[in-house]
Formats: structure tokens, C-alpha cells, sequence
């Protein structure tokens, strides 16, 4: 897929409805901290990358996790785009002038107290990650072509405090993708697939 068709997908197609493996979650308590995450889309030597970051295992929260670049939402944000952005270039040093963005996908409720919306942009130009290691302990990319392959996204069920959830997880190289990552991830791709 090449970036033309992958702005036209995602902007021309509805979102693909929620089910219960993506459904509102209704036993996660509704005091959720806000954040925004950015789902950059990258063309690199002609193949289509998502940018994803590895956290340091220093941070109290999801340590050593794979996330888009994003954050949680301050005060001083505009809105929540504005986070989406303001994070992306101070953890990978992604500037908002390069990026198109192209729309939002659902907010995802964790349960780690999260509520996560996700933007989804594309990358205009080339750029030089430049990395917080306060924030990111390694970038890298994932083509999208491999994402958008069903068979390497999975998803099962585990019980928590007697409560049925799915867990969404993607194994790619040496990475271990899951969580609120993966079924953003999957989200996106059923949206992408619809046309």
C-alpha cells in the first residue's frame, strides 16, 4: 500500500464498529487519566512504517512496553492532538509541521487507569529520530504490510478479578507488542481493511 492510498482508506472509510474485543469497557472505573498517543505512518524506501518506541524500564508506568510516541494530557495542551504532538517531538523528535494528521480513532480505556486516544497521522518528510532516553529507550518501525497481515495479530481472553478481557499482542522480531499498542494497532487495520 503506498501513502496516497493508505490517506484515502483511512479517511474515506467509516471506522469499523466496535465489538467486544474493542467495546467500552464498562468495569473500568471512569476517573481515567487522559492521554494521547500519536500512530505515525512513515514512508520509508517505499514500504509504509508505523513508528513505534520501547519505554525505559525506569518509568513507573508500563515499563519497558512497546507505545507510539504520546503521553498524558496537560494542562498547557490545547487538546488532545496537541498532546499527541508536543509528545511526539519531545520523545522522538518528530515535529508537528511534519506531520499530516489524518483523523482519530476511538478512545481506548486501560486498566492501568488510562484512556488513550489515538491519532492517526502520516509523515511528510524524512526526519532523524533525535531520542529522550529519559522517555524512550529504543525507536523503531514495523511496515505496515506486515501489520495488516491477520494472522500476526492475535488476541485472547484472560480473566481479571473475575472479568473476561481480551488482550491483543503482536509479535514482531525481537518485540513483544501488546496491550492498548496492539489493539489500537488492530483497530487501525480493520479500519484499513475495509476497502
Amino acid at each position: 500500500m503506498q501513502l496516497a492510498e493508505f490517506t484515502t482508506r483511512f479517511t474515506l472509510s467509516a471506522l469499523p464498529e466496535l465489538d467486544a474485543i474493542h467495546g467500552e469497557l464498562s468495569h473500568i472505573d471512569n476517573k481515567l487519566r487522559q492521554a494521547a498517543v500519536l500512530i505515525a505512518v512513515h514512508e520509508i524506501n517505499g514500504e509504509l512504517q508505523l513508528i513505534l518506541t520501547k519505554r525505559p524500564t525506569h518509568l513507573r508506568a508500563h515499563p519497558g512496553q512497546i507505545s507510539f510516541p504520546g503521553g498524558k494530557v496537560e494542562r498547557a495542551d490545547l487538546n488532545y492532538q496537541a498532546t499527541a504532538l508536543r509528545e511526539a517531538q519531545e520523545e522522538i523528535g518528530l515535529l508537528a509541521a511534519n506531520v499530516d494528521v489524518l483523523g482519530a480513532l476511538p478512545a481506548h480505556k486501560t486498566f492501568t487507569g488510562f484512556e488513550i486516544t489515538p491519532f492517526v497521522a502520516t509523515v511528510k518528510d524524512a526526519f532523524e529520530p533525535v531520542i529522550d532516553p529519559g522517555e524512550v529507550a529504543e525507536y523503531f518501525t514495523v511496515p505496515l504490510s506486515f501489520l495488516l497481515k491477520r494472522y500476526n495479530r492475535h488476541t485472547q481472553l484472560y480473566s481479571r478479578k473475575g472479568v473476561q478481557f481480551p488482550v491483543h499482542f503482536i509479535p514482531y522480531k525481537q518485540h513483544f507488542i501488546w496491550g492498548a499498542t496492539a489493539a489500537m494497532i488492530d483497530l487501525l487495520c480493520r479500519h484499513l481493511e475495509k476497502h
